[in-house]
């Protein structure tokens, strides 16, 4: 079946996207999966938003370029082995590599490295919530860039709430006392620089036939390269290696680049991306939990409730408006499987 690649799903839902976003129409089936899609929602929740704790361990014992590299190794090995098991091949032609090359960049190797090097200054719980700002960024590049993104006064206001938990978050009546600005703004660049990535993979690997894994293998293999060209340049090897933070880069990699990635295919395949995109508001939660909790972190009240502000306009950028007649009338009779964009294709079907 020829597999499509959907990144309107991830700038109308939402998604924390690192990945390339593609879909295959699913065969009719009536074979379940071994564990409840419930099951695996919370498992994806919960490794997504322990995220930002592991890297704040990562870093304690080796520097964020390493700490990266490590995240892609593992992420890679990872979909590798299901691309093994699955016999995928990597897409074919430069043009294709060129595209991924660049995604890989903007999607994995730039927002994984400023996010490293934010949590250096930063608390983990900070990186979380600005994290939580990627919908926002994405829906205000969308209004720019993409022309059959409507804007809609509940999307638009959406917009400025988010922006104003932003504001409560950061403090901003205080006068951002107590923050350290560089590592907020590279925190913040970096949940910019996903809607970005996704804006220019629509525009460029919209009509790909390659699956959605191998795409990804390829571009999460791209950006494992660029770092490793990289982290030589800017670090020195360790004179040490600490078992506890190898360890959380481990995960980092293997869980919240990999496996991860594979778990949310599957549950937009099963539940459908407006359901799957409701981990994208769990993750900030989890991850303010984790760095108080485990890390002992200290929080305030501007924090929570600047994230639940956050996570308010996020989900308003994400409302859709409401459908005429006519076009209710079209998607009823469009078959399943297909795209739709402003030029009359049909329906998304997609995941992350």
């Amino acid at each position: 079946m020829k597999s499509r690649l959907c990144y309107e799903v991830a700038v109308r839902h939402g998604f924390p996207m690192s990945s390339l976003t593609t879909s295959r129409t699913p065969a009719r089936t009536t074979s379940r999966p071994a564990l409840d899609w419930r099951l695996r929602f919370a498992a994806l929740s919960l490794v997504w938003g322990f995220s930002f704790l592991l890297i704040k361990v990562g870093t304690d014992g080796y520097a964020p370029f390493q700490v990266t590299l490590g995240r892609l190794v593992f992420g890679t090995a990872v979909l590798a082995v299901a691309m093994a098991m699955k016999r995928e091949r990597l897409p074919r032609g430069a043009r294709t590599w060129g595209h991924l090359a660049v995604a890989g960049f903007l999607l994995n190797a730039l927002p994984f490295s400023l996010f490293a090097f934010a949590e250096l200054t930063i608390p983990s719980t900070l990186a979380g919530i600005c994290n939580a700002t990627s919908p926002l960024w994405g829906m205000a590049l969308s209004l720019v860039a993409l022309s059959e993104d409507r804007p809609t006064r509940l999307r638009v206001a959406g917009l400025g709430v988010g922006f104003l938990g932003v504001l409560t978050v950061l403090g901003a009546w205080q006068g951002f006392t107590g923050l350290d600005a560089r590592g907020t703004a590279m925190a913040l660049l970096a949940s910019l620089s996903y809607p970005i990535g996704w804006i220019y993979v629509r525009r460029t690997l919209a009509g790909s036939s390659q699956s959605h894994l191998s795409l990804t293998g390829a571009q999460l293999l791209l950006a494992t390269l660029q770092l490793a060209v990289v982290t030589p340049l800017f670090t020195t090897l360790p004179t040490s290696f600490p078992v506890l933070p190898l360890l959380a880069i481990a995960a980092l990699g293997a869980l919240g680049t990999g496996i991860a990635v594979l778990i949310q295919y599957g549950l937009v395949a099963e539940v459908g991306p407006t359901t799957a995109q409701m981990v994208t508001y769990f993750i900030p939660v989890i991850a303010t939990a984790a760095g108080v909790a485990i890390l002992g972190e200290s929080l305030t009240w501007s924090t929570p409730v600047g994230a639940l502000i956050v996570l308010a306009g996020a989900a308003l950028t994400q409302a859709k408006p409401r459908a005429t007649g006519d076009a209710a009338g079209d998607r009823r009779n469009t078959p399943t499987g297909t795209v739709s964009d402003s030029r009359g294709r049909g329906r998304l079907e997609a995941t992350r």
